[in-house]
């Protein structure tokens, strides 16, 4: 996706101004709402941002590699156990990415017991925080989306979420 000059400069507000909230940007950008700033988020720069779970607005990895990050950011994420241990053993950004079942037997391997659903439902949770990409073969399949030591990891309880 090529992004338009006023988009570029949003985004590096994003970026700079993370973790952020409607208001924040809505003054930085000269909107009228909150809701003006939602709807130019989704129209405009959905796949670069998610919301954490404190619903404050972050860049992805990908957002922030395309702004011209410094190379000494790492994307902190506060995420469930079992998210935690996906980060550990899905496949480098670098390598070939991993199936759910792969993950799933990963998992295992290393003596977490999980089932397909639920690694599946944290695969997808991660990829929305940009902690991981989605790389579309016959069935999607996963890699880190950036180097695994730039993911500084907090667990939190399943409750928390």
């Amino acid at each position: 996706m090529t992004l338009s000059d006023e988009e570029q400069a949003r985004l590096t507000d994003l970026v700079d101004l993370q973790p952020t909230k409607n208001k924040e940007l809505q003054e930085r950008w000269g909107m009228d709402s909150g809701s003006e700033v939602h709807q130019y988020l989704e129209n405009h720069l959905k796949e670069y941002y998610y919301r954490d779970e404190n619903s404050l607005i972050r860049a992805t990895a990908k957002a922030v590699d395309l702004v011209g990050g410094d190379g000494e950011t790492t994307t902190a994420v506060r995420i469930p156990e079992l998210q935690a241990h996906v980060v550990e053993v899905v496949a480098g950004p670098d390598d070939d990415p991993d199936s759910v079942v792969a993950v799933l037997h990963k998992l295992r391997d290393a003596g977490h017991e999980t089932d397909v659903d639920a690694v599946r439902s944290g695969l997808w949770s991660l990829r929305d925080k940009g902690v991981v990409e989605v790389v579309q073969k016959v069935v999607p399949t996963f890699h880190l989306a950036l180097p695994r030591d730039e993911v500084d990891v907090e667990v939190v309880d399943e409750a928390e979420q």
